[in-house]
């Protein structure tokens, strides 16, 4: 019984022996192929070359790379969100654009999504949308007075203008409070107080290219204000006196007008509105700017006058021109790079079809041909 104990214990003393060799030889391997010091274990150097691996949710300032402040609890760089102000309806069609937009994008970087509403959101909703992000989702109702009519409107005024219009949204009075919302409210909503920069995104858009770097990061090293994608004409019979509105404006307040302007891009040699403007519906901006006292001035100039309701101005216009007046082109950037659907209207870079990190075909997206981005790059 002794001796069977005794053998028993030797071969158990072996086993240990030769794995003691495995260790210390294995140790010696991958010391040298990883330049590692002999002395350190091999479950340390394991775990070190683990650890050196690509962390989740990574990202340097340009996009790539490993930093921390892009998880999604994570300290962001910038404070910036991507901002929507939608319907419960709309839940169909904000999945699908928040499903490109992390994939392309957001999914690197984790920035939070504000989204508004003038009513209650839906826990449907809610739910809808958090399933497809680990970023944080803030939902919002819209504060009152920033929706519906001012005090001022003559309501049956604006209502024979509805019912006379012969344009798009013409008869539609829940558009007109979006697009005076979007023009003076949506950067003092409390949910983007704390906000440097916000991202306008729409339902049933599309995103055509992996974009590798951090917009906002790119809007606040090269001290850009406003950032664009599609820049149309504005339908005439929307904005019948819009333009002269503004040179009301400019005339009241010539010391807010700088010198070094883009006025030119807005009026024509004979001083005629070209009524070119920025598709807001993407647009990346420094709320800075629109936070600013001429932004402000130039909102309530035109929120008096009416034109919201007796016409239907947009705020892409009024973004526009406000660019124009108060911003150097040294402050506006021209995404040109990103590839972009909002329905009737694309921007698809050039060669897109072919190589790139965009798929699109560059001849349904004409945007880039329109007069309007080409008077923008021969300033």
């Amino acid at each position: 019984m002794v001796s069977r104990r005794i053998v028993a214990a030797g071969k158990f003393i072996g086993v240990l022996a030769v794995l003691g060799l495995f260790l210390h030889f294995g140790t010696l391997f991958v010391s040298t192929r990883y330049g590692t010091s002999g002395q350190t274990g091999i479950f340390s150097i394991w775990g070190g070359s683990l650890a050196a691996g690509p962390k989740h949710g990574g990202g340097n300032d340009s996009g790539g790379g490993e930093n921390n402040s892009y998880s999604p609890d994570g300290v962001k760089p910038v404070k910036a969100a991507l901002v929507a102000l939608v319907r419960n309806d709309d839940l169909y069609g904000l999945r699908k654009t928040i499903r490109e937009l992390e994939d392309r994008w957001n999914g690197k970087h984790n920035y939070p999504y504000i989204l508004l509403n003038d009513k209650p959101f839906t826990e449907k909703f809610k739910r809808g949308v958090r399933d497809l992000t680990r970023a944080k989702v803030e939902f919002g109702m819209l504060e009152p007075g920033s929706w519906g009519y001012p005090e001022w409107i003559d309501q049956n005024k604006a209502r024979e203008e509805r019912e006379s219009a012969r344009y798009i949204k013409g008869h539609s009075e829940s558009y007109r409070f979006m697009c005076r919302f979007q023009s003076g409210f949506i950067h003092k909503h409390p949910l983007l107080q704390d906000l440097d920069y916000y991202w306008r995104i729409e339902p049933d858009v599309h995103y055509y290219c992996d974009v590798d770097y951090d917009p906002f990061m790119l809007m606040k090293n090269n001290g850009y204000k406003y950032g664009w994608n599609i820049a149309p004409t504005e339908y005439e019979p929307t904005v019948r006196t819009l333009w002269n509105a503004t040179e009301t404006f400019m005339l009241k307040h010539p010391d807010l007008i700088p010198k070094d302007n883009l006025l030119d891009w807005v009026r024509d040699d004979q001083g005629h509105y070209t009524r070119c403007h920025f598709w807001s519906n993407f647009e990346i901006v420094d709320l800075s700017f629109y936070r600013s006292k001429e932004y402000q001035m130039f909102f309530d100039h035109l929120d008096r006058a009416g034109g919201f309701f007796y016409e239907r101005w947009g705020d892409a216009p009024i973004h526009s021109l406000a660019v124009a007046m108060f911003l150097s082109k040294k402050q506006v950037h021209y995404f040109d790079d990103i590839g972009y659907y909002h329905p009737a209207m694309s921007h698809c870079p050039a060669g897109s079809k072919e190589s790139g990190k965009c798929v699109c075909d560059p001849r349904e997206g004409w945007a880039n041909g329109f007069s309007c981005a080409k008077r923008w790059r021969k300033m």
